[in-house]
């Protein structure tokens, strides 16, 4: 048996104790003898010398905007996909796709001429869009961490094409709304109100569809005008209404103002939005009680505490796109690697696995959307959401 002390770039320490034997060989012409030992030697050598030769190198590709106007996103991601990289000797292949059309199809022609397995990253549809079809063609997966909706290239597809989403969507995040307003809400007089927006009509839309499916009819839906310092006069349309409840497909500053506005009427409102209320605060500060129905900050989970302390050790913040990024390699490390245990396809493995990770256990349906549903119902406690069971 080999001591672990040997070096493999010193190949003449394994060759000595076989030289007289090759000598004892040679001198009595004996050739097949030689032949036979020389190709045994050989072998033995390749062993030891080179243990992975045939070992697969797990290539992944990272793509994400790196300049422009979403870098620091970008940058966030790349920061924890690159730790979680090192921690698991992963070679990222990064990408700046520029939140482009053009930087989409440079990062799918660059990963396709490196190898990769899997792609990973695509913050913006624009990049995604373009880099499918080159990725496609080649059979390279594509684990996406910031697009939710089909891109048209998908809809358009007579298949399903091998994208898999870190996102859970607006359609699950308004599943869960319904879910849990009709419990809060079944006795409450209730609005719902939108900011004239596509996505805050769509969340509007898909709220009041699911409450009237469960016998709930809101006393009070209207359109308001975003933007505006103060909501007064909304307020005061809520009052006359008669809501005390109200959800609001609006931003996070609409929604703080109209909490200011019925602090102001001293009108007690409950006030409830979705994920938007994540974006930066704002001059005004939301009032202590708003609602939301979203994921938990990844940070902020139990199964990120091993990529937080990853981050911290390697002087990364940990923030959700970082832990998020940490998270996408950690599930794409996975299933490349369980693919090659298996002899399997990537895609394969992505479509019928659950993975362990910093955002909890992952496991994808057929059409590459998560199985689960990680909205949560929260509420605001001074300076930040908190689980509202807390």
């Amino acid at each position: 048996m080999l001591k672990k002390t040997c070096r493999v770039n010193e190949p003449d320490q394994f060759v000595k104790p076989y030289d007289a034997a090759f000598r004892l060989i040679l001198h009595g012409n004996n050739y097949p003898k030689l032949f036979s030992a020389s190709l045994a030697a050989l072998a033995f050598l390749s062993l030891i010398l080179i243990p992975s030769a045939f070992a697969q190198e797990m290539r992944i590709g990272f793509a994400a905007p790196l300049s422009g106007t979403f870098a620091p996103l970008g940058q966030q991601l790349r920061d924890g996909a690159q730790v979680a990289a090192n921690t698991m000797s992963v070679q990222l292949t990064i990408s700046d796709d520029q939140c482009s059309a053009e930087g989409g199809k440079t990062a799918a022609d660059n990963f396709v001429r490196e190898n990769v397995q899997i792609a990973t990253g695509f913050l913006c549809s624009e990049a995604l869009e373009a880099a499918l079809p080159i990725l496609n063609e080649k059979n390279i997966p594509v684990l996406t961490s910031g697009i939710s909706d089909l891109t048209l290239s998908e809809r358009r597809a007579s298949t399903h094409l091998p994208v898999f989403r870190l996102s859970a969507g607006i359609e699950k995040e308004m599943r869960a709304t319904s879910s849990f307003l009709a419990s809060l809400w079944r006795s409450q007089p209730f609005a719902i109100i939108d900011d004239g927006t596509i996505e805050g009509r769509q969340r509007a839309s898909l709220l009041l569809a699911s409450l009237r499916e469960q016998q709930l009819q809101p006393v009070f839906t209207d359109t308001y005008r975003p933007g505006l310092e103060n909501q007064n006069a909304l307020v005061a349309r809520l009052r006359r209404a008669g809501a005390t409840h109200v959800y609001v497909g609006g931003e996070r500053d609409d929604i703080a103002a109209i909490g200011a506005s019925a602090q102001t009427l001293k009108y007690p409102l409950v006030i409830a939005g979705g994920s938007v209320l994540n974006a930066a605060a704002g001059p005004q500060a939301l009032s202590d009680g708003t609602l939301m129905i979203a994921p938990i900050r990844p940070q902020d989970l139990p199964t990120a505490r091993p990529a937080a302390d990853a981050l911290r050790q390697a002087g990364m913040l940990v923030e959700a796109y970082s832990v998020t990024g940490y998270a996408m390699i950690e599930l794409a490390a996975q299933a490349t690697k369980q693919a090659e245990a298996e002899k399997r396809s990537v895609t394969g493995i992505l479509t019928s696995s659950s993975f362990e990770t910093a955002l909890g256990t992952i496991k994808f349906n057929e059409l590459g959307m998560r199985n689960d549903n990680p909205n949560r119902l929260q509420r605001y406690a001074g300076k930040r959401f908190i689980p509202a069971d807390r």
